[in-house]
């Protein structure tokens, strides 16, 4: 602004007072930014082109990761469930009582209802919110459904894992549309790019949206239309139907994207994509790469998950980020995104709601990914279960094992000796070369603030399935 532009304001105060007026309207009518986030189910790190891989084509996937910058270090859970609730709460699962497996078809809790979730916060700040996909956080009660949890829309299923044509689990049907069994046939993978595609086309220009598209792909049972495994018949065992899943979960991210563009939307929209874990059984159906292990466990082939960040103009592309993050981190960013300022006592209560915001773990990483800033994080909490705990500070990694470990749904467990393993995860990002024995001093430091986390868990919520448990007609009815 000019000398002459301050001159004026001083000579004529009220030119002032309207130059601030067209500067808060100018500033009110920035539009917020619609918020897509995919996820994917058990997907294989290094199985897509954008992180490496050769063999399955993923040519939609990578065109939207190739605008935007690579997660080289994004952290989630071992399993499905507490994934979901990290993401959804910007708190770590063990805070929940969902650290420890996944929540069953038969399970008598979900995430709890004190529990602000990220669709509740965009929801204040104006945006129309959906999930299209897996819900997978308690069904036992009609207070855990989606709707009641800050989403406008939901379409999907509310179990772990479904049968991909019948939309049946264990001999009840789970497919649903706002809360209400649904009876569309078809793919499922079909079936939930087709709605978000409406969704996308209902609300684009109208109203900021979060579209929160968690598929079921590539999670077991391993099905898919014939055609699409015809590129994959050379490849041995279920790796054919993985491939083929994974190919048809790409082309219904590409309707996605395409929705998107169409509506004119593509330069105001922030695309993010994540696994929920690792590959399970990564060798003969999944590809984690040369990382270690993969569902169920807390090494990096379970946790270091494949993920990227898209906005166009926004997010440098072609950038591979290698500042640790956590999926716990999304709440927090996403929400200042939207206009969130999160007070440190949390968000200011509405009328019908007068919860406030419970402490979060995560931390805002919109620098991270945008101006190369290094991580917020002094310590990522990766894992404390009875079984397991797990922490990165910094470049180093302690796991500590106390003994049999649950992987949850779709991947095998196996007793694990009483042990204590440190990693320098920049010169052994394998995790071949256990350093505690010669780093006792860190050893004991990292293992203090493991310690404290632990402190803070709350007992897991996992039950066996109850003593004559019937299965219902209907998933998520009485």
């Amino acid at each position: 602004m000019g000398k002459g532009w301050y001159l004026a304001m001083i000579k004529f105060p009220c030119g002032l007072f309207l130059f601030l007026c067209l500067l808060a309207n100018a500033q009110a009518a920035v539009p917020k930014p619609n918020i897509v986030f995919i996820m994917a189910d058990d997907l294989g790190r290094e199985d897509t082109g954008f992180m490496g891989g050769k063999v399955i084509k993923t040519p939609h996937l990578d065109a939207l990761a190739a605008k935007g910058s690579i997660l080289d270090a994004h952290y989630v859970q071992p399993v499905c469930s507490p994934t979901r609730a990290a993401l959804l709460t910007g708190r770590y699962p063990m805070r929940h009582g969902l650290q420890v497996g996944v929540v069953r078809p038969w399970a008598q809790y979900g995430l709890p209802l004190e529990e602000t979730t990220l669709a509740e916060a965009l929801q204040r700040k104006g945006y129309q919110t959906a999930i299209v996909g897996k819900w997978h956080l308690g069904h036992f009660d009609p207070a855990y459904l989606p709707i009641k949890r800050g989403f406008h829309h939901q379409y999907g299923h509310y179990n772990g894992a479904i049968d991909y044509f019948t939309h049946i689990r264990d001999g009840g049907y789970d497919w649903h549309k706002d809360d209400k069994v649904c009876h569309d046939k078809g793919y499922s993978t079909h079936l939930l790019a087709l709605d978000a595609v409406q969704f996308i086309h209902k609300n684009a220009g109208k109203t900021p949206f979060f579209l929160y598209v968690p598929f079921n792909a590539v999670h077991a049972p391993h099905q898919v239309p014939d055609h699409y495994k015809e590129p994959y018949l050379a490849l041995k065992g279920n790796r054919k139907s993985y491939a083929g899943m994974l190919a048809a979960m790409d082309e219904a991210v590409g309707k996605i994207v395409t929705a998107v563009e169409k509506t004119g939307q593509a330069d105001n929209t922030l695309f993010v994509f994540s696994s929920d874990n690792g590959g399970p059984a990564p060798g003969t159906v999944t590809n984690n790469g040369s990382y270690r292990a993969g569902k169920g466990t807390v090494y990096e082939g379970g946790v270091r998950v494949a993920a990227f960040a898209t906005w166009p103009g926004t997010i440098s592309k072609g950038h591979r980020i290698q500042a640790p993050v956590h999926v716990v981190d999304w709440f927090p960013t996403l929400s200042r995104l939207a206009g969130d300022d999160l007070p440190a006592l949390g968000l200011a209560p509405t009328a019908s709601d007068r919860r406030l915001l419970l402490p979060l773990d995560g931390l805002d990483i919109w620098p991270v990914l945008t101006a190369g800033k290094p991580t917020p994080h002094k310590a990522i909490l990766i894992q404390t279960s009875p079984s397991v705990g797990a922490i990165r500070m910094g470049d180093w990694k302690l796991v500590v094992h106390h003994g049999m470990m649950d992987p949850g749904e779709g991947a095998s467990g196996a007793v694990v000796p009483k042990s204590v393993e440190l990693f320098n995860l920049v010169a052994d990002p394998f995790e071949q070369t256990n350093m505690a024995g010669a780093e006792l001093d860190r050893v004991k430091t990292m293992r203090m603030v493991l310690n404290e986390y632990q402190s803070q868990a709350v007992t897991p919520k996992i039950r066996p399935k109850a003593k004559g448990f019937v299965t219902p007609k209907v998933w998520g009815e009485t």
